[in-house]
């Protein structure tokens, strides 16, 4: 399942923000940028919905895959297991999940296992 439309971070001048500014966490088969929410940022369109505590984005590159199914099976399963832990902050934040090569190959209990230690590390969970 795809996370919900108030958790998506959308718009161009919100992913340049993100990666200009953001926080960086690491590991071998996923980066995270965590940046405190700018809402003025989003398009018209979001502005308008209900706040969010969070929003993501999840990134997954040809570099990753060159084939689509697979890159939207990663995605799907990054953005399922992001809905299940929901980061909590005391503040809005925004997200940028990237998967970076060498990824597809990784077992999937590996890769979520990351993600979460990723989204612990930049203290979003206990």
């Amino acid at each position: 399942m795809a996370l919900p439309q108030r958790h998506r971070l959308r718009g161009r001048r919100s992913f340049d923000r993100i990666h200009r500014q953001g926080r960086r966490y690491q590991s071998p088969l996923l980066s995270l940028r965590v940046l405190a929410a700018m809402p003025l940022l989003l398009p018209p369109s979001e502005r308008r919905r209900a706040p969010s505590p969070w929003r993501c984005a999840v990134a997954v590159s040809t570099k990753v895959s060159k084939r689509a199914v697979r890159r939207n099976r990663l995605r799907r399963s990054l953005q399922e297991h992001l809905r299940r832990c929901a980061p909590a902050a005391d503040r809005p934040q925004w997200l940028l999940l990237s998967l970076r090569p060498g990824a597809a190959e990784a077992e999937p209990a590996r890769l979520l296992e990351e993600c979460t230690q990723l989204i612990r590390e930049a203290g979003l969970i206990p």
